[in-house]
């Protein structure tokens, strides 16, 4: 704002300073062309009616025979066209009009009659002025000549310091004023965790801020008391409908034909993956669990082995120990999404970790169907799935990734897929080093 200010003031003295120069040449003008013009027509009627010849020597009006104007003198052509407009605009006839401007303290290009008896002011200008009359010789003049702008330039520059130290340093104040608690708030806004116990943005500034950092910091309380209840909601809700899945789970147990009740488990089971996903997915960003440092290669050779318990048919590159910042169960579980879904479409899954200077990479691939590469991304929308028949075979809801990628985006990273050049699917978890 104060920037904007500063180039505004200066356009306005600038635009000043052109209409100064303006007014100031077009008054230099006028003061040397109209007296001019008056002396020569006052001269020259008063010559007329007196009888009396003007003069070389004296008068305000001299009457000589040649130009005595030397021709290295600078001219004033603006001069020379006005007074002749003046003349015209008197009725009087004049021919050539000739200006010379020098400096009066210097005496040399003059006619001795023109010289002067008294020291001049360094630096002042006179200009001459010689009007023809034909066949009667020529009316010569002097007047003062005002020098250049530059008097008036520093005198503007000195009142544009001025202005800006009167109008500026206000202006800087008050804008440091409000853009402090601003940065303060913008600060806050960004930093914000709902996880973690945050102070109030101190309220300072004009009132229209302080009203703005009021409000600030009570939606910061009303997110957090929503989150809260969210939690308490999501808590009741999984209590809920697991104390029935479980009765069920009991209640199966009765049912005589052991393949219908191998079903009824299974569709169970499936019900309660289904709700931790979608739990998790809600609860994520507000997890209870907090960041410790792990041996993340002991971590994901951990859950290899579950899966190796379960007699799935998964491999592990042996990888040295990378010690990593971070969630273990939520990590745990993200990387048993991607085995899942690997061993889901492909039967199979081989695991590695590439641990490298800036970061560590997770690799599930798989030698499965792969997915088509318009629909790599599409794969992470919540509740989406490629292969529609909904079967427990391929299971899901569409959850896996979509959790998966939640996780690993908390925790700085990213998930990526790629299609195989010999086949299958690649998915790759990115984690900084540096958490």
């Amino acid at each position: 704002m104060a920037l904007l200010v500063a180039m505004a003031l200066f356009v306005a003295q600038a635009i000043n300073l052109g209409l100064l120069l303006r007014e100031r040449t077009a008054f230099r003008l006028a003061s040397a062309v109209n007296p001019a013009a008056t002396r020569i027509v006052d001269g020259v009627e008063r010559e007329i009616s007196t009888g009396r010849a003007l003069r070389a020597d004296r008068g305000r009006v001299r009457r000589m025979t040649t130009n005595p104007i030397a021709s290295n003198l600078p001219r004033s052509p603006e001069v020379e066209a006005g007074l002749r407009d003046a003349l015209d605009d008197a009725g009087f006839k004049a021919g050539r009009i000739v200006t010379g401007l020098h400096a009066l303290g210097d005496r040399s290009d003059l006619p001795r009659a023109f010289r002067r008896r008294f020291e001049p002011r360094p630096g002042a200008l006179e200009l001459l002025i010689a009007v023809e009359q034909p066949g009667k010789g020529w009316l010569v003049v002097a007047t003062p000549w005002p020098r250049n702008g530059v008097p008036i330039v520093g005198r503007l520059l000195f009142q544009t310091l001025l202005i800006y130290a009167m109008i500026l340093l206000p202006v800087l104040w008050i804008t440091r004023r409000i853009s402090r608690p601003l940065r303060s708030l913008t600060a806050a806004a960004t930093a914000f965790d709902p996880r973690a116990e945050t102070a109030p943005v101190e309220a300072e500034g004009p009132h229209d801020v302080r009203v703005l950092i009021d409000a600030f910091n009570a939606l910061q309380l009303r997110v957090v008391a929503m989150l809260d209840e969210k939690d308490r909601m999501l808590g009741a809700i999984g209590h809920d409908l697991r104390t029935p899945l479980a009765a069920l789970r009991v209640r199966i147990e009765s049912v005589e034909d052991e393949d219908d009740r191998t079903r009824m488990a299974g569709t169970i089971d499936e019900m309660n993956r289904t709700l931790d996903d979608i739990l998790s997915l809600a609860r994520l960003g507000r997890s209870s669990e907090a960041v410790t440092q792990v041996d993340l290669s002991a971590l994901v050779e951990a859950v290899v082995e579950d899966f190796r318990d379960l007699d799935a048919d998964v491999a592990f590159t042996e990888t040295p120990r990378v010690l990593m910042r971070l969630r273990p169960t939520l990590v745990r579980r993200a990387v048993r999404n991607l085995i899942e879904n690997a061993i889901k479409y492909a039967g199979s899954a081989e695991v590695a970790i590439r641990a490298e200077a800036a970061r560590v990479v997770i690799c599930v691939t798989d030698s499965g169907p792969g997915i088509p590469a318009d629909r790599l991304e599409d794969v992470f929308d919540p509740f989406i799935r490629l292969e529609t028949s909904r079967n427990r075979e391929t299971g899901g809801i569409g959850l896996g990734l979509a959790l998966a990628r939640a996780i690993v985006r908390e925790a700085g990273g990213d998930i990526t897929l790629a299609n195989r050049a010999e086949g299958g699917l690649e998915a790759q978890i990115v984690l900084p080093r540096a958490q």
